[in-house]
């Protein structure tokens, strides 16, 4: 799927569609490739209406779709060892919850993502539009 910023919300809703009952999705890109603009445009997508941020240093934020469902927002950027995500209690997040899990930066945690996790790539292209695939 091929978008510009100002599309960015159809391409949140499309999204949102294909999700199906999946609800683990490593979001892998380059910095500013635009991953945490896409997970807000798909926070908003899903009805929640919480202020949606990058948890850099909180490393999960929690929000709520309208319905009360739980979407956990990770950024694994500042990881420096697998025991942090422990302390975080990810087994929780992942499998203890019903919650809809979006990752940024999951190459650093590549080794305790679950079997079906969704791996989204986000790349940019040439004339300044997004390439997500999935």
């Amino acid at each position: 799927m091929n978008y510009k910023l100002s599309d960015i919300n159809a391409a949140a809703r499309k999204f949102v569609d294909d999700m199906g009952e999946r609800r683990l999705f490593a979001f892998y890109g380059p910095m500013g490739a635009g991953k945490t603009t896409f997970i807000r445009a798909v926070c908003e997508a899903l009805g929640t209406t919480d202020v949606v941020t990058s948890p850099t240093f909180a490393i999960v934020n929690e929000y709520s779709t309208l319905s009360g469902r739980p979407i956990y927002h990770f950024d694994f950027y500042r990881i420096r060892r697998l025991a942090e995500v422990y302390d975080i209690g990810y087994e929780d997040y992942f499998y203890g919850s019903d919650g809809i899990c979006l990752m940024e930066w999951p190459e650093l945690i590549e080794s305790l993502l679950p079997p079906d996790t969704v791996r989204v790539t986000i790349a940019v292209c040439p004339d300044g539009s997004r390439e997500i695939s999935y």
